[in-house]
């Protein structure tokens, strides 16, 4: 048996008029995140870490941003479908932590929503999937609640 360790890194702008999705929940927010999808960073993340450590292409070659068929694409969609090429090739998923970079709001209440969700599409325990909260020290614009931000790492076996 041998493991595969991959990262993932993903940010988004806050607007007006949009709900936030983060960890494949919407989260009550008066702004949510912009993006070709429905902008859910961390599971954007999340699907960076799974790819990088099958060895597979980015999110960005598998989901093209300037694709108006993906355009509104669901982040599940894209998990979904991410789970299926790791599956395919063999790669089982031992854990993945997600950490979240943002001011506002208050995430903790949803992280056992979030992991629930998370475990049950990609067929794992909910010990299997964990979340962390950060903020970014009213440094930036992450701290300046213009942005949040996701890193994740992901272990798969096979």
């Amino acid at each position: 048996m041998s493991y595969r360790v991959g990262n993932g890194f993903d940010i988004h702008r806050l607007v007006s008029n949009r709900p936030l999705i983060l960890g494949g929940i919407e989260v009550a927010h008066d702004k949510g995140l912009q993006g070709h999808s429905d902008g859910d960073c961390a599971t954007h993340a999340l699907i960076e870490a799974l790819l990088g450590a099958a060895g597979l292409p980015d999110i960005g070659s598998l989901f093209p941003p300037d694709d108006p068929n993906i355009a509104g694409i669901s982040s599940m969609k894209m998990l979904d479908n991410v789970y299926q090429l790791i599956s395919e090739r063999g790669f089982q998923i031992e854990n993945a932590d997600i950490s979240v970079i943002c001011e506002k709001p208050k995430l903790k209440p949803h992280f056992e929503k979030m992991r629930q969700t998370l475990s049950e599409r990609l067929h794992v325990s909910y010990e299997q999937i964990n979340f962390k909260a950060r903020t970014a020290e009213k440094l930036g614009p992450i701290g300046e609640g213009e942005a949040i931000a996701a890193i994740c790492t992901a272990l798969l076996k096979l």
